[in-house]
């Protein structure tokens, strides 16, 4: 069995007085790609933000067994995690190669990616390097922002609604790119909202409710599952 990478436990977070997260459990092992499912609203994207350091969290948040809960973001980064937020957050005046330098890891050399290997994974990035990142399509804009993150080598990106409002064909794109980052030993935790993609790429499942963790599988599980998808998954 692969070592955990992270684990979290009984983690809540509040925005004010809004209990948001509810004693939520769960884990990511080496290597993994585990998706976070849910409707809107209940607590995905708050969960990462919260693992991240974005939230004040309240709870136990363990990479390769050291506490992080608590931790300022940027600590939180050079421990080796990566976010990719639903926003992108994209330098707008910047060059695309300007945009990846700034995701390397001041003074670290020989990590798991070049600028070589985003323009390998991505030739529209490496076809408009010297271009401002504002003037990219949203696709590409999505692109750009994995890439930077991964320029910082982590052990595990969480990406937030990676394929949101992009074209079919580059939803197929972000889904082979995901792959790949999971094949060269980066564990990802995938927002996702379009369960198709959740269900083809993750090697296991957790979906929320209500701001807890209300199903835990395989894929496999999760689409034999009807009750699940019925009350938490489907509008």
């Amino acid at each position: 069995m692969p070592p955990r990478l992270l684990e979290v436990d009984n983690l809540n977070a509040y925005y004010g007085k809004s209990h948001i997260l509810r004693g939520v459990t769960f884990h990511v092992d080496e290597g993994e790609i585990v998706g976070l499912l849910g409707r809107n609203g209940v607590g995905r994207s708050t969960t990462i933000k919260a693992i991240m350091g974005n939230v004040p969290p309240r709870g136990s948040i363990r990479l390769r067994g050291e506490e992080i809960a608590g931790l300022p973001p940027y600590q939180t980064a050079r421990k080796g995690l990566g976010y990719v937020p639903e926003t992108r957050d994209i330098f707008p005046g910047l060059t695309v190669k300007q945009n990846l330098q700034l995701g390397e890891k001041p003074g670290e050399v020989g990590g798991r990616w070049t600028m070589e290997d985003m323009f390998g994974m991505f030739p529209q990035l490496k076809d408009r390097a010297d271009t401002r990142a504002g003037f990219l399509s949203g696709g590409e804009q999505q692109m750009l922002t994995i890439c930077r993150t991964l320029m910082g080598d982590p052990s595990l990106v969480m990406i937030d609604e990676p394929t949101e409002g992009l074209s079919p064909m580059m939803v197929e794109h972000v889904a082979r790119l995901l792959d790949e980052i999971a094949k060269r030993g980066v564990a990802i935790l995938l927002v996702e909202q379009k369960l198709t993609i959740a269900l083809k790429i993750s090697h296991r499942l957790y979906v929320m409710g209500h701001g807890k963790i209300v199903f835990e599988g395989t894929p496999a599980e999760l689409s034999s599952a009807d009750a699940i998808r019925k009350e938490w998954l489907e509008v």
